[in-house]
């Protein structure tokens, strides 16, 4: 088989809880499983892994009969065309074992023979809805962008991510930062900004659907909320004002860094003078 017309797969996981501000990173697992044909193909089951005081069951009925729905991470595939397969993961974030959650996972990426895992996230920041949300790349457990790296709590992503590379893995996961003055209402910008970056990632177009014009329309709300609360107005005016400035500071500072290569670089490109 050519290598145009092999199927390349790409696990894709997010997972609901402290990794999931404002559901944006599960609602891009539910988005692409709306918009493409999709099979669920296995589950990892909860009892072991989940506090039911925390995710609770629920109770659903069926065809006239009550039926108890337990907490557990799904997994779907999903063919976006003829060479691109995802498998898509999601559910709770567990409470127990994260290691044992994390193998069982790779172990579908493995039965599914996936090239890649990619985790998604959402998190809090005091950034404005007016402009576009702060996106962040992490190769492995690294972020891109930040020599120093991340020091603090982390979440499954992260464990995942991490036990993934270990097992030799290319890994990828991208957060998205939402507006906390928003409180938890769902973030349509945010899946929709995680949406295009997944699909540059994967060098795929995947289908927007509706998710542009519920973007609009949750950008009109914040709008509207703004209206009718002059403090919030001047916070989120002063958050404006601070993107804006790094952005203006950003060319700048990379300038300078240029400049400063440049001279080394010339520095170490200059032979011996005739006086040595």
């Amino acid at each position: 088989m050519s290598e145009e017309a092999r199927q390349h797969c790409t696990m894709v996981a997010a997972f609901d809880g402290w990794n999931d501000a404002c559901s944006a990173s599960t609602n891009v697992i539910r988005h692409l499983l709306n918009v493409y044909e999709s099979h669920e193909i296995g589950s990892i089951p909860g009892d072991g892994f989940y506090d039911y005081q925390m995710s609770r069951p629920m109770l659903c009925h069926v065809q006239g009969r009550r039926r108890i729905i337990w907490p557990s991470a799904k997994i779907y595939r999903v063919r976006i065309d003829d060479t691109h397969t995802l498998l898509l993961e999601m559910g709770p974030e567990p409470n127990y074992h994260w290691s044992d959650f994390c193998r069982r996972s790779i172990h579908w990426a493995e039965d599914d023979e996936a090239e890649a895992i990619i985790t998604l996230g959402a998190m809090f920041a005091d950034c404005p809805h007016t402009r576009p949300l702060p996106i962040d790349d992490l190769a492995g457990d690294q972020p891109k962008t930040d020599t120093d790296g991340h020091s603090g709590p982390i979440g499954i992503p992260t464990v995942l991510d991490a036990l993934a590379t270990q097992d030799g893995y290319s890994t990828e996961s991208i957060w998205v930062s939402v507006p906390q003055y928003l409180g938890s209402d769902e973030c349509a910008q945010g899946t929709l900004q995680l949406l295009q970056r997944l699909s540059a990632m994967l060098g795929v177009h995947l289908d927007e659907g509706e998710l542009p014009r519920k973007a609009a329309e949750w950008k009109a709300q914040a709008g509207m909320l703004l209206r009718c609360n002059d403090d919030l107005a001047n916070y989120v005016h002063r958050l404006e004002m601070d993107v804006d400035q790094a952005q203006v500071d950003e060319p700048a500072a990379e300038e300078l860094v240029r400049e400063a290569e440049d001279y080394l670089r010339s520095m170490g490109n200059k032979g011996p003078s005739l006086s040595e």
